[in-house]
């Protein structure tokens, strides 16, 4: 059965490049004369890895933020990674750097991302609850500045802004998706290396900690790995919500196995998730796409409810 549900999914990512508005034909994408070529390799193609990539990457750093803190609900936003980079992103665009806007989308978040290791690092011992408040504080302290941003933009400003934080997986050329490709394959490396220790951590910190972890260097590893590589996805994408809420539950529920033997179903299917959600918001006959964040946000509203509820205890 899981073989044929592979075999489904790995079809349909093979058929969603050609899948839209414009139909491309196949024996068209080898002739260079055409327009069928150029908008399969530099349109549709890309489009579809950087969503397969997105998606698994935030997966992947849905069920390793799950596992540290040891909530349910937990998503590779906690720690306000993603306002930071989107905060970053509008900086550019209102001072007249929209050239760089994903080098200035990761630089929000590798900053981030050094000043919650900078925090933690004054308090007393290792704490992930100390942790989880400090990228809150942060978030909402990303949120005011960002307000202080559009009063500073004009119109065209704050409606690229706002295109930015609903979510996008539209790129011109495979060049351009490298980075997010290296950060996720990064990403899957460090979390088949350390699954042992992922492991340990499911279980509870005290018996990690009575097996010979070292609970702060492993979290510290994972938690920068994560960030980063969301950072990286953000500063491309745009922050997209639910995904590593979804997928992770939906895959433990179908599988029935411990998490750390799902890390490769969980990233496989997490980049499934978003190349469905991207062909939903490219084909419902609108006169233009609709952000791929809105369509997540859509199907992960009523998913998030439903874990509270199952979680109520």
């Amino acid at each position: 059965m899981k073989i044929v549900i592979y075999l489904l999914t790995i079809t349909l990512l093979t058929l969603a490049p050609f899948l839209g508005q414009l139909p491309i034909e196949l024996t068209n994408i080898t002739d260079s004369t055409t327009i069928d070529y150029k908008l399969f390799w530099s349109i549709r193609l890309p489009r579809v890895l950087v969503a397969f990539f997105a998606g698994a990457i935030l997966s992947l750093g849905g069920l390793l933020f799950q596992s540290i803190f040891k909530n349910p609900m937990s998503t590779p936003y906690t720690l306000g990674v993603a306002t930071g980079s989107t905060l970053g992103v509008a900086i550019a665009i209102v001072f007249g750097f929209a050239s760089y806007l994903s080098i200035f989308g990761f630089l929000g978040a590798l900053i981030t991302v050094i000043v919650l290791f900078g925090v933690t690092l004054r308090l007393n011992g290792y704490q992930t609850n100390a942790l989880l408040l400090v990228g809150i504080a942060l978030a909402f302290f990303y949120n005011a500045s960002l307000m202080i941003l559009f009063y500073l933009s004009n119109e065209s400003q704050s409606f690229e802004i706002i295109r930015f934080t609903m979510g996008s997986v539209e790129v011109v050329g495979l060049n351009t998706i490298v980075p997010i490709i290296i950060a996720s394959i990064a990403l899957l490396a460090v979390t088949i290396r350390f699954k042992k220790e992922l492991k340990l951590l499911l279980t509870s910190n005290n018996y990690a900690y009575l097996k010979g972890l070292n609970i702060k260097k492993i979290n510290t590893l994972f938690l920068v790995s994560v960030s980063i590589a969301v950072g990286i996805c953000v500063s491309l994408t745009g922050p997209i919500g639910f995904v590593g809420l979804i997928v992770p539950h939906i895959v433990k529920n179908i599988y029935k196995k411990s998490a750390e033997k799902l890390i490769f179903p969980i990233f496989f299917y997490g980049g499934f998730f978003l190349v469905i959600s991207d062909l939903i918001s490219r084909n419902l006959g609108t006169s233009s796409s609709i952000p791929i964040g809105v369509v997540t946000a859509l199907l992960g509203g009523p998913f998030f409810i439903y874990l509270i509820l199952k979680n109520k205890n």
